[in-house]
């Protein structure tokens, strides 16, 4: 399980990402022609819950209690492979067993880092939330992943809702949902996002000035 250092997008580019709603974002990789891009059924756990980041990815199997052992749960390996301002991004293959809880959530955050997206479960909401520490997740759940849960690989490419994350990903995610930025086209997609983001900016202002909701979709016709 070794856990090979990732290849970062610039900070000023993730800062810029972090600006844009995550429909924006999907606008441009629709753009873009990244049709699958989106994660739409992986929710923030809480209102209020959003991180950009890049991803550091990581592979679990799931049994039944039992099934493995207390070393092969790993969670202290997600962490420790995460930098400060990264995204852990799990994909459990949608296992109702816990993969992360409170005091994980508590060890990240002092990490700095920026939040964790499970295609699972997680537990221990209401610390999540008293620690402000942004979780997304399939499922939120008592039950315990020690015993039921093991971490393969860390940073491999996994796949989240059906969307192919590799490491280094933009994972970008609000009240709205996910959107995953592939390495390598994240500064097109976003310059493609920060004009649409300018267009409904516009938008706004025609439509307090007066124009009609059809007359400014008619003028934004690329937003």
């Amino acid at each position: 399980m070794p856990a090979q250092d990732i290849d970062r997008p610039m900070e000023s580019l993730i800062h810029r990402v972090s600006l844009l709603a995550t429909s924006t974002l999907a606008n441009a990789l629709d753009k873009a022609g990244l049709h699958n891009n989106v994660i739409a059924h992986i929710k923030a756990v809480a209102p209020g819950f959003r991180f950009t980041g890049p991803a550091v990815t990581v592979k679990e199997s799931a049994g039944v209690h039992g099934d493995y052992t207390s070393d092969d749960f790993a969670v202290g390996a997600m962490i420790d492979a995460a930098r400060a301002g990264d995204v852990i991004v799990v994909d459990a293959g949608g296992a109702e067993s816990s993969t992360w809880g409170g005091m994980a959530s508590l060890a990240a955050k002092l990490k700095g880092v920026a939040g964790l997206m499970v295609d699972g479960a997680v537990r221990d909401l209401e610390e999540m939330i008293a620690f402000e520490f942004p979780v997304f997740s399939r499922h939120m759940t008592p039950n315990t992943g020690r015993l039921r849960l093991k971490v393969e690989a860390i940073n491999v490419a996994v796949v989240i809702d059906g969307v192919k994350v590799t490491p280094g990903d933009i994972i970008a995610a609000d009240g709205t949902g996910a959107v995953c930025l592939p390495v390598g086209r994240t500064e097109e997609i976003t310059v493609l996002a920060e004009t649409f983001a300018r267009d409904d900016a516009a938008a706004v202002e025609d439509l307090r000035a007066g124009l009609s909701f059809t007359e400014a979709m008619a003028k934004y016709k690329g937003t």
